[in-house]
């Protein structure tokens, strides 16, 4: 790299520097957070000693949200599934509203899969009584607050996933891999039921609190990370194979068979992936995801104006697409216009 694309780099490297203290993960984009040098002298390895420690200490802080049973168990395992989440008549409500919504979506075809999601966004929700008064409920945020170690309204989609729509190979969900290098959040409510043979969420249980071997490994990944050829290691959601994830000696996957009305909810900076499929499924549900800054030492609060809540589930999207669009990332995502979360994939 030379000349003037070379001089725009040493610009920007207070800004990169600066990043670190960020929720920044991707190697590839930061020469910081990306450099081989800073990372053998423990660079990454260090960030990801304190964002967990951070959100330990904001967990604390919000035990009461959650019984301690089900706290207990998401402590050991890093996810919880807790069915029959909603009372019955609730739960038909919401489902009849959430199936019968048709709005513009952005749908994604990676390999056998294609994924659809729809924002569930103030907007939406106004128009979703039964949906909004099953969901913004202190029981299902003080899960997300708990989980995520964060008191932030989560982005909320109708997500449908069509596994085998077309020869190919498994999609990029469908290896090992962490969201990110500190404690974060996701959940599905399913809508429709999941057996073992269909693309169910598989989870690594107590891969959320990383130990020396998975310590060891991500060290060495970070040092190579920056050029790795798989993409999304590059872009800092780490994927490894199943012969590197039998050594770190955790507990054995789990692949999670559910019934509708089932709300799996787990930190994903633990190893996870969406189950293979044997065939053509579908598998619709309330997705939820929220993830905040991982060095601030308290939970915080929502500081989103009441009547503009939720609106950023949309503008994210736009705004996501443009962006990855522009940068090349955008892994095949596109406006599918108007759908309904059952309607069958396009030819």
């Amino acid at each position: 790299m030379s000349g003037p694309l070379a001089l725009f780099r040493w610009l920007l490297l207070p800004w990169h520097a600066l990043r670190v203290a960020s929720s920044d993960k991707a190697f590839r984009d930061n020469p910081v957070i990306g450099s081989p040098r800073l990372n053998r002298l423990g660079l990454h390895i260090a960030r990801k000693r304190l964002a967990h420690r951070m959100a330990a200490r904001r967990r604390a802080a919000m035990a009461a949200l959650l019984p301690e049973e089900q706290r207990a168990a998401f402590l050991r395992d890093g996810y919880l599934v807790i069915p029959d989440f909603l009372p019955p008549a609730t739960f038909e409500a919401m489902r009849a509203e959430v199936m019968a919504r048709e709005a513009r979506a952005r749908e994604s075809l990676d390999g056998y899969t294609m994924t659809r999601l729809i924002p569930l966004d103030a907007v939406a929700l106004r128009e979703m009584p039964a949906t909004r008064g099953a969901l913004l409920t202190p029981r299902y945020l003080g899960l997300h607050h708990y989980i995520g170690s964060f008191r932030r309204l989560p982005w909320l989609y109708v997500q449908t996933i069509f596994s085998g729509v077309r020869e190919g190979p498994p999609d990029v969900q469908s290896f090992y891999h962490t969201d990110t290098f500190f404690p974060t959040v996701k959940s599905w409510l399913l809508l429709t039921p999941v057996n073992q043979a269909e693309a169910g969420f598989t989870y690594i249980p107590g891969s959320h609190l990383p130990n020396r071997r998975h310590l060891a490994w991500e060290r060495r990944v970070s040092y190579t990370a920056h050029e790795a050829r798989d993409r999304l290691t590059g872009e800092g959601s780490l994927r490894i194979s199943e012969g590197e994830l039998a050594r770190l000696r955790y507990a054995p996957p789990r692949k999670l068979e559910a019934q509708p009305n089932t709300l799996i909810i787990a930190d994903t900076s633990g190893f996870h992936r969406r189950g293979l499929s044997e065939g053509f499924a579908c598998r619709i549900s309330i997705w939820a995801r929220s993830r905040g800054t991982p060095f601030i030492p308290w939970a915080g609060g929502d500081l989103a104006i009441a009547p503009l809540r939720g609106v950023g589930t949309r503008a994210l999207g736009w705004l996501d697409h443009a962006v990855k669009r522009l940068r090349g990332r955008d892994n095949g995502w596109r406006f599918a216009g108007t759908r309904r979360p059952a309607d069958p994939p396009a030819a």
